[in-house]
């Protein structure tokens, strides 16, 4: 990925000082920060990878966010920098030299951009990596801006207007920043432990297609990303006169649905809690010994009644 980004800013910055268009420089200030970012990126997993320590009990992966928030930062900067060049070269114009040639260049650096992007994506998804998958939907984005700067390019090549260059460039400026800000926010977002509703809709669906009578319900959930790990905590309710045997069963197997799911990558701490007896009416348990009221109804398993510290009841 480092090694690609270096070659393709190469390519773009040959074809800004071939052609001298402000359209061509905003695609090669961006790849600038994908070479930036790719030696963020490699440097944060390496550090990621480390195992377990005294001092990190979690491992390292929170990095990762910290990484990523750097790129995206840097991004919006890089945005920045290009509405405000445009800007000026739209009342200081310049000549424009050998278009068609920056054109070919800049249509090569592209299509690898978006296969690179593609690949490093697809790595990141089935590693859980952040950097690797912010660092592909980036270069994806890029191959994406950089199809619509051709159009432009073309529509400045035929008609010479040179106001095309400017308003072009400041196009992409503009969608730089907004893709800078996505990947902030989505890393902020780790950083700050923010509710992964995905992440926890996905938990809820694996145990609940599982689930035992003993289980009367889940709540109190809460999972943190560090890296490729997870680590999820909650809340089991089960019956009072279950020992501590009996209670630990309910919890080993809740672990190992949800460690099958996510490939072993899942650290579980559960909290087991008592029935009482409001949880009679949701108990699916046919022969309770200690029943003291009738069964009504199921109470679903949603992201309102999981994530509450309080034992589901009617």
């Amino acid at each position: 990925m480092l090694g690609t980004a270096i070659l393709l800013t190469s390519a773009k910055f040959a074809a800004f000082i071939i052609t001298h268009s402000d359209a061509i420089l905003t695609d090669a200030a961006e790849s600038i920060v994908n070479v930036l970012a790719a030696s963020l990126g490699l440097y944060s997993l390496m550090l990621a990878a480390k195992p377990k320590d005294i001092d990190h009990p979690y491992g390292h992966g929170k990095v990762e966010f910290i990484s990523a928030s750097v790129e995206g930062g840097m991004i919006i900067m890089a945005g920045l920098v290009i509405v405000i060049k445009s800007i000026y070269s739209l009342f200081v114009p310049h000549e424009i030299h050998s278009l068609d040639l920056g054109i070919y260049l800049i249509v090569s650096s592209g299509i690898l951009n978006f296969l690179v992007g593609f690949i490093v994506e697809r790595k990141g998804i089935k590693n859980n990596s952040l950097v690797l998958i912010s660092g592909g939907k980036h270069l994806q984005s890029d191959a994406y801006s950089t199809a619509g700067l051709v159009v432009g390019l073309m529509l400045l090549y035929v008609t010479s207007w040179r106001w095309l260059d400017s308003a072009v460039a400041m196009l992409f400026g503009g969608i730089i920043i907004v893709t800078g800000y996505k990947i902030l926010r989505k890393s902020i977002s780790g950083i700050m432990d923010e509710t992964d509703t995905e992440l926890i809709d996905t938990i809820i669906q694996t145990i609940g297609k599982n689930r035992s009578p003993n289980l009367i319900d889940v709540h109190n959930m809460r999972a943190i990303k560090y890296g490729e790990m997870l680590h999820i905590d909650c809340h089991i309710t089960v019956p009072y006169y279950f020992t501590v045997e009996q209670a630990h069963k309910e919890i080993e197997a809740i672990d190992q649905w949800i460690n099958q799911h996510f490939e072993n990558r899942v650290e579980f701490f559960i909290h087991t809690d008592p029935c009482e007896v409001n949880s009679c009416a949701i108990c699916t348990i046919q022969h309770c010994p200690v029943r003291k009221q009738p069964f009504q109804k199921n109470i679903p398993w949603t992201l309102e009644t999981i994530l509450k510290n309080q034992k589901h009841q009617l």
